[in-house]
């Protein structure tokens, strides 16, 4: 069998550790219980988390004990970022944001059976320790030295901004996390990203000095495009896992999108799909790059893993039906407002006004005599229906869900008629 961290390595998901072989020979010799942190500094996880919640997916999987913390406390100040002070949440804010990241954590890993994954909240052994024990029990252990050379905190205190005590603070709190987990549950592993490993040392230096006991950290690569560039930015942001701020649609179709020198990377990254299979996929990356297979089936593993099977297999039926490949009327009214939330569009008031000047108003044409010309040639349709009348009105038969008529010229050419909501 292939040693986890084999798999990991092949899978692009492993990037430092504070000892290979000493982690090799643990993970090897029995369950090993481990960590990660997600702190509610926003409503949603995103593509960055995800890395985390597939590493720990891996891990759960090869048999090892998974705890999976949400930072009530640390959530509360923030991780220093490389520029500017966070703004502070509201405790009730922050404690509502745990329990929606409590429920997006809950579908990727196990709760039940013979190994079951644990949700912890460090706000319970944080929210009643004092200043004083904080300072006697935890901040003896830390010399300034080694926290002024932080990377976040050396730039920060470089800058016309500076750096809170607050957030200097943070690393001190994730490393009092790991210690209180060790002696709670015997953990001995934390991840995290690369960017996070001053924070994950600084665990391992208290356990370390606290209590004498050895333990781990190991890192995931921050993932990035094969030029260089950051990965993670869709046109309307970031990479929300949470479909109230991303779409089912916009999330599939962000995957699909991915440049072909990337998605095997993605593949690897993203997906539980075998060496063999993302092999197949590789070839055909190489030898049919116009059918993007691989694409395909990254968008739909992903919006799977996130979503759902029920999610994934609407958006791909919308996408088939807004090019002519299905039927757009049997779309649901909120996969279908997804799916057009990108297109251009001309609106719809209580008089119907002539699909020729829909055309003009969405801007596929550049006039009524090149709209007429269009529907002339046959390249004008609405809700994959060729218009052939050049003076044609607009019915309320074609205002699907009673609100919006897909307009399209040539073949891929897009927009959307919307009726006015006042």
């Amino acid at each position: 069998m292939v040693h986890i961290l084999d798999e990991l390595s092949w899978r692009g998901l492993l990037a430092q550790s504070t000892d290979e072989q000493a982690l090799r020979e643990a993970l090897s010799a029995g369950p090993v219980t481990l960590y990660c942190g997600f702190d509610p500094t926003a409503p949603s996880l995103h593509h960055g988390n995800l890395v985390q919640l597939i590493l720990l997916r891996h891990l759960q999987r090869a048999g090892h004990k998974v705890l999976a913390l949400v930072g009530g406390a640390t959530g509360l100040i923030g991780d220093p970022r490389m520029s500017g002070e966070r703004t502070l949440n509201t405790k009730e804010t922050v404690a509502e944001w745990v329990e929606r990241l409590r429920t997006q954590i809950s579908r990727f890993l196990d709760f039940e059976g013979e190994n079951p994954a644990v949700m912890v909240n460090n706000l319970d052994w944080t929210g009643g320790l004092s200043a004083i024990d904080f300072l006697r029990d935890v901040g003896k252990h830390y010399r300034l030295g080694t926290m002024l050379a932080k990377d976040t905190v050396a730039r920060r205190l470089a800058s016309d901004e500076g750096l809170s005590f607050t957030e200097f603070s943070y690393q001190i709190l994730q490393g009092m996390d790991y210690l209180e987990l060790n002696r709670r549950y015997g953990c001995t592993l934390q991840t995290g990203g690369n960017d996070q490993w001053g924070n994950l040392l600084s665990g391992v230096e208290l356990i370390r000095k606290a209590d004498q006991r050895q333990v781990h950290a190991m890192t995931t690569p921050l993932i990035t495009k094969s030029d260089g560039t950051k990965f993670g930015k869709s046109e309307g942001g970031a990479i929300w896992l949470a479909p109230d701020m991303m779409t089912p649609y916009a999330f599939y179709q962000f995957w699909v999108n991915a440049d072909d020198v990337d998605v095997v990377h993605y593949l690897k990254v993203f997906t539980f799909l075998t060496p063999e299979r993302i092999g197949e996929l590789e070839q055909s990356v190489a030898e049919r790059p116009a059918a993007r297979e691989a694409q395909r089936a990254l968008a739909a593993e992903v919006t799977t893993l996130v979503h759902g099977r029920a999610a994934t297999d609407a958006v791909i039926a919308a996408s088939a039906a807004l090019f002519g490949r299905g039927e757009i009327g049997e779309l649901d009214a909120a996969t279908l407002e997804a799916a057009v939330a990108e297109l251009p569009r001309a609106s719809v008031g209580a008089q119907l006004p002539a699909v020729v000047d829909l055309l003009v108003e969405a801007g596929l044409v550049a006039g009524r005599s090149a709209g007429r010309r269009a529907v002339a040639e046959g390249g004008v349709s609405v809700n994959n229906v060729r218009v052939t009348d050049a003076e044609a009105t607009l019915g309320e038969e074609h205002l699907l869900h009673g609100r919006w008529a897909v307009l399209r010229r040539g073949k891929r050419t897009l927009a959307v008629a919307e009726r006015r909501v006042d």
